[in-house]
């Protein structure tokens, strides 16, 4: 065990620990880490990570940079005055806190609390383990499964995941394969899951059985179970795989004969397609066997036109998946995971209220508004009754009063994958407030009302925070699609990504836009248009729309 402040780094378990308690880290972020903390106090060049965990393989350097950046968010490192992670620009990063080794016996009480920790049920996915329970059953029974989990980033697959794989037991039992799909190298390496996933059975426990029916049945694969990197030759094995996928989809089936064989596939948004097409020859063969493949993704990542929507689309219609949508977490839900998350069972009062509100139930977002609130010295440590407790030392924000760096961070890189246009749209969006109709985003741009309609629609079927929620009758007689952020963290980030001219064009030609539309009726839309011109600091113009709205109420309000 590797310990440095707070933190545990468990090897054995492939986790990461704060203070005894686990925290979920995909597999690849952890490898960065662990090369990093086993290399403590000396510089480690781009290269020499990059080769150390993806050996033969190009992948960009950027991928470093983002697993770097969710690794300090976890740890709360801060890349300015670093405690962990120091980046030397251009060169690479350099791990600066104090290591220290924990022996077997130190080390009991930390995975004693890992164990229970672990044991713990997730919160608010009840009703989801016992779906996927069931899956099992039938598998158990002969029948192949295949089981999508899908949702928006944060929402909590791999925790789901990771939960209804700790619950396996009697009296089901099954042998568990996991292999992690990465941005950056689907498309470069083909079966990069599955290699991993090999690996995982060829060397667990069932690792003899595993190997002796690849030898049996796919010995080419055998190899690939059993070597990594520099062992492989590439080219040669690439156009093995090709002609030998029906032989792997047979071995699987023979190992699921001995026992129950689950294998999971997260951020399959980021598959190559020789895993794709892996996927689909394990649904459509008809043989008994007990198997299950459990995949994970977020359906508005990866590539627009990403193979995987069709084949998910493909093997819903044909009955041959089953697709299970993660919700947000209710009011209750997002109560436990805030005790779990600050260690205590009694809540400063408002907080469920203020942190569902404020991350629309997205379990990611919850942790980093509690975190927010804590580094803004709103949540302080207080002694009560001789116990430090967590308590609100001031009034809760506004709810537009700012996002939470990492956060911030993780939703400007879901943006910049959109292309420029799109962004454009949805920025132009973001002027008018959580809901807003086509036709004010058509004005802010100067773009044709039915054009931007259209583009509105195509990015709301594709993107997750996006939702059309209905159409509006605007007074000329003509209607207008309006739609809904589903988050309203989304629309504070793109509208305060925007350059403060932009933004001010984009506000004056909503409220012109509003004036036009209400024409001889301009003060019943008087407020709305001041508020714009307001933002966009034309407060004349904003003073005059003000006036007009006072003027218009004070005959209903009975003023002579």
């Amino acid at each position: 065990m590797k310990q440095f402040e707070g933190f545990g780094l468990d090897t054995a378990n492939q986790c990461l620990l704060r203070s005894g308690a686990p925290i979920d880290l995909a597999p690849k972020p952890f490898a960065v880490l662990r090369y990093l903390v086993e290399n403590p106090g000396r510089l480690i060049t781009h290269d020499e990570l990059l080769d150390a965990l993806w050996p033969e393989t190009y992948v960009q350097p950027q991928v470093l940079r983002t697993y770097v950046l969710e690794l300090r968010k976890v740890l709360g490192d801060d890349a300015g005055q670093p405690r962990f992670i120091q980046t030397l620009p251009k060169r690479g990063y350099r791990f600066v806190a104090q290591v220290t080794e924990r022996t077997a016996t130190d080390t009991d009480g930390a995975e004693g609390a890992y164990a229970q920790a672990m044991a713990a049920p997730i919160f608010g996915r009840d009703l989801e383990l016992e779906l996927l329970k069931a899956q099992v059953r039938i598998q158990a029974g002969g029948r192949r499964r295949v089981v999508f989990i899908t949702g928006e980033a944060g929402i909590g697959k791999t925790a789901l995941v990771d939960a209804f794989c700790l619950q396996l037991d009697q009296p089901i039992t099954a042998s568990v394969a996991r292999g992690q799909c990465v941005q950056g190298i689907g498309g470069k390496e083909e079966y990069y899951p599955v290699m991993e996933a090999l690996c995982q059975l060829c060397t667990g426990p069932d690792g003899e059985a595993a190997c002796r029916v690849l030898s049996r049945m796919a010995p080419a694969w055998l190899a690939m179970g059993l070597v990594t990197g520099r062992e492989r030759d590439a080219d040669a094995l690439s156009a093995t795989q090709e002609k030998s996928l029906g032989d792997l989809c047979a071995a699987f089936e023979a190992m699921a004969a001995e026992k129950p064989l689950i294998l999971v596939f997260e951020d399959l948004h980021w598959a190559d397609d020789s895993t794709l097409h892996l996927i689909s020859a394990l649904a459509r063969r008809r043989a008994q066997a007990k198997l299950m493949v459990l995949a994970t993704f977020c359906p508005q990542l990866g590539p627009g036109e990403h193979p995987l929507k069709e084949l998910n689309q493909d093997l819903l219609m044909r009955r041959l998946c089953v697709d299970m949508a993660l919700a947000p977490l209710n009011k209750k839900a997002v109560g436990e995971l805030l005790k779990r998350e600050l260690g205590q069972q009694s809540l400063p009062r408002g907080l469920v209220d203020f942190a569902a509100r404020r991350s629309e139930g997205n379990p990611l977002f919850v942790i980093a508004v509690v975190e927010h609130l804590i580094s803004q010295g709103i949540l302080t440590r207080k002694r009560v009754d001789g116990t430090d407790e967590w308590d609100q030392s001031e009034l809760w924000p506004d709810i537009d009063a700012g996002v939470p760096d990492q956060l911030a961070r993780m939703i400007e890189q879901e943006i910049e994958r959109l292309s420029e246009d799109a962004q454009r749209l949805l920025e132009a969006g973001s002027l008018m407030s959580v809901a807003f109709p086509a036709w004010a985003v058509a004005a802010a741009l100067g773009k044709d009302s039915i054009e931007t309609e259209e583009q509105c629609d195509a990015l709301a079927r594709h993107l997750h925070f996006v939702v059309r929620a209905g159409r509006d009758e605007l007074p000329d007689g003509s209607t207008s699609a309006f739609y809904v952020f589903a988050h309203g963290l989304y629309r504070e980030v793109l509208y305060l990504r925007q350059a403060v001219a932009r933004r001010s064009r984009g506000h004056i030609r909503i409220a012109e836009r509003l004036g036009e539309l209400f024409a001889r009726r301009e003060a019943s839309v008087a407020r709305e248009m001041a508020m714009h011109y307001e933002a966009a600091g034309d407060l004349k113009r904003a003073a005059h729309a003000l006036q007009a709205a006072a003027e218009r109420a004070l005959p209903h309000a009975g003023v002579c």
